[in-house]
């Protein structure tokens, strides 16, 4: 059994990470979106849909995932999430078509509402009152860095690596 201390910061790391990559992919994707219209033909439409469907389905199921959390762990749903976040960042990468990078995206938002649902929470129910301002500052901090560096990084894995690394960088780091 790990002591409350490595807990704590097990907790927070885990919570650093995951606020960032979950943040990360939802705004890296945007600089790709040229490159995967032209792999896959698709129209601007379709092409919206991409990156609308990861913020409406995060939306949609942010609270819902946060009273399962409720019931049946914060723990086990992080987990779930992180699993499910993980195979739809593999799913995205090796997409054959639009169809299938949607889906997987959808498939990705429900994983990242599991996890950005709860891991404030579990922040809060790791350290004491007194004590959780700063792991949770440090925590919203890593999401707004996702937020504004994923354009960046995504422009740059996109250029030398293709538009398929944004998923497959996501992977090693969860």
């Amino acid at each position: 059994m790990k002591d409350r201390g490595s807990l704590k910061n097990y907790a927070l790391l885990v919570s650093i990470i995951v606020s960032f990559l979950v943040t990360y992919v939802s705004s890296a994707i945007n600089i790709a979106l040229p490159d995967i219209a032209q792999t896959f033909s698709l129209n601007a439409i379709f092409l919206s849909w991409i990156p609308t469907s990861y913020l409406l389905f995060s939306a949609i199921f942010l609270i819902p995932f946060g009273k399962i959390a409720d019931i049946y762990g914060k723990k086990r749903i992080i987990t779930y999430g992180i699993i499910i976040f993980i195979l739809a960042s593999f799913l995205s990468a090796i997409s054959n078509s639009g169809t299938m990078l949607l889906i997987s995206r959808i498939f990705q938002a429900l994983g990242s509402s599991m996890i950005y649902g709860n891991v404030y929470s579990l922040i809060a129910s790791v350290y004491p009152r007194e004590e959780e301002g700063k792991p949770l500052s440090i925590t919203v901090a890593a999401a707004y860095v996702g937020l504004s560096t994923g354009p960046v990084l995504g422009g740059f894995l996109t250029q030398y690596f293709g538009w398929r690394s944004i998923f497959l960088f996501t992977i090693p780091l969860e």
